[in-house]
């Protein structure tokens, strides 16, 4: 319909300019009586097209916008916020809540890990050029000036050279449990969070469906406009928990990979350390 409405205005833009230019020319009265009858042929198809227009214009009329379109031009942010907000703040609170405190956790975990990170093999090498140098103080002052769990592990074993291998092994041994269990510190809390959180979308869940039965049992009938904002809220918070279980999950995930790492860097160290005491006592 929209090609042929264009087809005739050209046609009757072109017929409109002819017309002109006939008059202008002064043809002589037989043509423009021609004329005349193509301006009547002209008015009459735009006459018979009137309807076709009107509805063209009723379709190119811009339409109302839609939910779906205000969504979509918003930020994720904003989106997010939006559907916090409907997801009842009485239930999203414990949830955000879980984030919060998960997080801080995270934050303090990975902190203490990269500061209890030691370059091994420097260490090493400074310890045993320092026994070979200036004897078990020297060693000592090395240790305790650099920073991580092995460096106190080694100095622990340092304190009880003088008492033979065994006891400074037994030493080794006895710190560095101390040592992985300050370095595993605060991790059963955030696997806490991270069973909590999912718990707590699913309990907002249960309640918005009660809340949804309850409106239909009020009112004698079910009508989705009714129902629709309970479920809405059910599915809110559990979305909501189950995000905050992934995020957390993915940094314990982090926090564990990053502990066996440096557990398994006190061992291979503590196995160098007595190897490098065994050829110093010789």
């Amino acid at each position: 319909m929209k090609n042929l409405f264009a087809f005739i205005s050209l046609m009757a833009l072109l017929t409109f300019g002819a017309v002109n230019t006939v008059n202008a020319l002064g043809i002589a009265d037989g043509q423009e009586q021609v004329v005349n009858a193509a301006d009547m042929e002209q008015s009459e198809a735009v006459d018979t097209t009137a309807q076709p227009v009107d509805s063209v214009a009723k379709a190119e009329a811009p339409a109302p916008i839609l939910e779906e379109e205000v969504i979509k031009k918003e930020s994720f942010n904003q989106l997010l916020k939006r559907y916090f907000i409907q997801g009842d703040a009485r239930f999203m609170a414990f949830v955000l809540l879980a984030l919060i405190l998960g997080l801080a956790l995270v934050i303090e975990r990975v902190i203490y890990l990269n500061l209890a990170t030691t370059n091994t093999k420097k260490l090493l090498a400074n310890i045993e050029s320092s026994l070979a140098s200036g004897g078990v103080e020297s060693a000592k002052d090395i240790c305790r000036d650099t920073r991580g769990p092995v460096a106190s592990i080694f100095y622990q074993g340092l304190m009880r050279y003088d008492e033979g291998l065994e006891s400074v092994e037994k030493s080794i041994i006895a710190y560095g449990s101390v040592a992985m269990a300050q370095l595993e510190k605060g991790l059963s809390w955030i696997s806490l969070f991270i069973a909590l959180a999912p718990m707590l979308g699913f309990m907002g869940t249960v309640i918005g469906m009660i809340q949804a039965f309850d409106k239909i049992e009020a009112v004698g009938d079910i009508n989705p406009t009714i129902v629709a904002g309970g479920i809405k809220v059910a599915l809110l918070t559990t979305v909501f928990g189950l995000i905050v279980a992934i995020i957390l999950q993915i940094f314990y995930n982090y926090l564990v990979s990053k502990v066996d790492n440096l557990v398994n860097d006190m061992e291979d160290s503590s196995i160098s350390f007595m190897d490098i005491l065994a050829a110093n006592k010789k």
